[in-house]
């Protein structure tokens, strides 16, 4: 984990990046995400929301997820922004108090389904928190067009565990935002 008091330019952002590529995941359950109860022992959050009905909103919908627009502006910011490939390492970027946090992850696993589209990536030792967020869109039988964000996650850095309460008002602040900010995108708003 990395901080800073300005948003990072993109040579820093590729150099810091690139460290991680030997980088450990900081959790054994990788593809947890996957499975409909996930492991014991860390906070578990499942979101949902309706983008809207029709092919048009999928199509939209899945955009969005290569584009990573559930990830809020102004406070959060994903490097690089490039659909989503298996191992492949994020920066995860989050503006709190004034500062940029920087946090790793890596893509554990790809959804290209005819009806559900997304990803799940993992926290790397360079991360706040320890775990497994995915996010997809899927089309039901209806026709309707819904995205999900689901996590499991603990504190991985001691100022976490201290803050806790504080860290998941936060978490529960981003998968509000991200809905929203998937909601626009998709109503063309």
């Amino acid at each position: 984990m990395k901080v800073s008091f300005k948003f990072p330019n993109e040579d820093l952002l590729k150099q810091w990046l690139a460290a991680r590529k030997t980088d450990e995941f900081s959790y054994p359950e990788q593809k947890a995400t996957q499975q409909e109860q996930f492991p014991v022992g860390y906070d578990h959050d499942r979101n949902k929301c309706l983008l809207g009905k029709g092919q048009t909103v999928f199509k939209k919908a899945k955009q969005a997820i290569d584009e990573w627009v559930m990830f809020p502006a102004p406070w959060t910011k994903i490097y690089p922004i490039t659909p989503a490939q298996i191992e492949q390492e994020v920066a995860v970027l989050f503006r709190l108090f004034g500062i940029w946090w920087f946090n790793s992850s890596r893509v554990v696993y790809t959804i290209d389904k005819p009806n559900c589209y997304g990803f799940a990536y993992g926290t790397l030792t360079q991360h706040v928190e320890k775990g497994e967020e995915v996010f997809f869109v899927e089309q039901d039988e209806e026709g309707n067009v819904w995205y999900r964000v689901e996590a499991f996650s603990q504190p991985n850095k001691w100022y976490v565990h201290l803050t806790k309460p504080l860290a998941r008002v936060y978490q529960r602040k981003f998968a509000r935002d991200s809905k929203a900010a998937m909601q626009a995108y998709c109503q063309g708003v």
